[in-house]
């Protein structure tokens, strides 16, 4: 037989001794899409050739009655000796060991998949634990102020947005009232701290530093500062930066001082005396605040930020700010509109003070003195508040009509809120008013024309 030519086509119905030329001269035959050539050395090794060109070893035959075919590489990456070997190896998997090496193939490629992803994932948590060490509280704190709000409110109340301002302030600055400088806020080491070092360990540390300045201020502080790292928390960029129960240090928790609830107030054989401090005090404004605060029930805020275009003389009628809403209108009683009658228009403020926020901040050396005056101890300012609604019931009115004027949620009201209108709420609100001032000893014209007072001491 004739030795073929080089430009000869291999018989592919023959297994063929491979060799570089023989694959050379192999093509694919128009209008095919791909053919074979057999190796006569290891059965199942082939070289396969498609319409385009391309040319590669492979591998077939059948496990559990299926056929497999398994690419070995390209016939210009590989050698056909080492074609040949790694067709042995699939031949020993499959005709042996009955193992399909695409599932090995398939397993290894998980494998390695799961390799990059833990390494992936070390690289993100040290580029989490570098971007933490690089962002410190500081850097979010005035974020936070701008962007946090408590629970199911919009935004911070101002007084509750001035605290946390106040304690995270530097300090240094000369004091509004006596002598020397402020000292800085509980919370202001906390700011240089990098967010991924605020952990139980540094919060504890912190805790029982500032606690020794006072302890009460201290849990206040703590407890501010657990309502930002819940900010950082429910934001993804911060998420991860930062120890989600780094605010739960039991250790810290089982030391906070214990919550007493206030029961402070007048005692209706103290109102006369303390009625009548209050009135001798030569702080007009500050009097009558004190004196609106039994007279209403307010929250101390609510009635300092009172503004003259919220007061109705005409329809004698109220409105002020309010905790639970944003605002709630009352009666404006006989006596509190003569008392608000005789202060002088400075500002927009009814209780208005020269200070920088234009209204009266804090009565409490006012009160303080009246306290004095009337040998009575231990009286906050909030206790006012209290008394106010002791007295209300006292004077018989319904506990629904006391919560409504002081503002309580309905939920906290005894008898079943049902809130009631104005003119219903008025006769209520008179006489409360008229109990507090006769167990005070003041006497006056309730009909008198608003200013035109006459006031005898107990």
């Amino acid at each position: 037989m004739a030795r073929p030519k080089k430009t000869d086509t291999p018989d592919l119905a023959l297994a063929h001794v491979l060799t570089i030329g023989l694959i050379e001269r192999l093509n694919c035959p128009a209008g095919v899409a791909k053919v074979f050539l057999k190796d006569k050395e290891v059965t199942g090794l082939k070289v396969r050739v498609t319409a385009k060109g391309a040319k590669a070893f492979v591998y077939e035959a059948k496990l559990n009655g299926k056929a497999i075919s398994k690419t070995i590489g390209a016939v210009n990456e590989i050698s056909i000796k080492a074609a040949q070997d790694r067709a042995r190896e699939l031949m020993l998997l499959i005709k042996t060991q009955k193992i399909d090496p695409r599932a090995l193939e398939r397993q290894a490629q998980a494998a390695a998949a799961q390799e990059l992803a833990i390494k992936e994932a070390a690289a993100q948590s040290a580029a989490a634990a570098a971007a933490s060490k690089a962002i410190c509280v500081g850097d979010l704190w005035s974020q936070y102020l701008a962007e946090g709000h408590p629970k199911r409110r919009p935004a911070w109340k101002p007084g509750y947005r001035a605290s946390l301002e106040l304690m995270a302030a530097p300090g240094g600055v000369p004091k509004r009232r006596g002598k020397g400088l402020t000292r800085q806020g509980p919370i202001y080491p906390l700011l240089a701290l990098p967010l991924g070092e605020v952990t139980e360990d540094a919060l504890q540390l912190w805790f029982e530093r500032e606690a020794q300045a006072g302890k009460h201020q201290a849990a206040r502080a703590f407890m501010m500062f657990r309502g930002f790292l819940r900010w950082c928390a429910g934001r993804p960029q911060y998420r991860h930066l930062i120890d989600r129960d780094a605010g739960k240090a039991l250790a810290i928790l089982e030391s906070l001082p214990t919550h007493t609830r206030r029961t402070d107030a007048i005692e209706a054989d103290q109102l006369p005396g303390w009625w009548q401090g209050v009135a001798q005090l030569p702080n007009r404004t500050a009097s009558v605040y004190l004196m609106g605060l039994v007279l209403t029930g307010a929250r101390k805020q609510e009635l300092a930020g009172l503004t003259w275009e919220n007061v109705d003389f005409r329809w004698r009628k109220l409105t002020m700010a309010d905790k639970v809403h944003s605002t709630r209108t009352i009666p404006l009683g006989p006596y509190l509109a003569h008392l608000l009658a005789t202060l002088p228009r400075v500002n927009e403020y009814v209780f208005a003070s020269p200070r920088s926020v234009g209204r009266i901040s804090d009565a409490r050396a006012s009160h303080n003195k009246a306290l004095q005056s009337a040998a009575i101890q231990g009286l906050t300012i909030h206790g006012l508040r209290r008394t106010f609604s002791l007295l209300g019931e006292a004077a018989g009115a319904p506990a629904g009509a006391i919560a409504q004027v002081m503002g309580h949620s309905p939920s906290g009201t005894a008898e079943g809120y049902r809130p009631r209108s104005l003119d219903a709420l008025r006769p209520y609100l008179e006489k409360i008013e008229a109990h507090i001032l006769t167990l005070a000893g003041v006497q006056f014209d309730a009909k008198a024309t608003p200013g035109a007072l006459r006031i005898v001491g107990a």
